[in-house]
């Protein structure tokens, strides 16, 4: 029993495996930080763009404005 407790201190076979996992769940978490950013930037954009145009008038011929 204490061979088989030091040959498995000894054993890195799954090592690498827990190292791409860790890595793999670093990038994931980085994507979706990066992704709520991107998201609230976009719709500070949106509403900005909304507002303008609401309130841009846009005169016709008719209205003897200019283009």
């Amino acid at each position: 029993m204490l061979n088989f407790i030091k040959t498995f201190a000894r054993d890195e076979a799954g090592a690498v495996t827990v190292d791409w996992v860790v890595l793999t769940a670093a990038v994931v978490g980085l994507g979706v930080a990066i992704m709520g950013q991107v998201a609230t930037g976009t719709k500070s954009m949106a509403g900005a763009i909304s507002t303008e145009l609401s309130t841009t008038t846009i005169m016709g011929a008719g209205d003897g404005g200019t283009y």
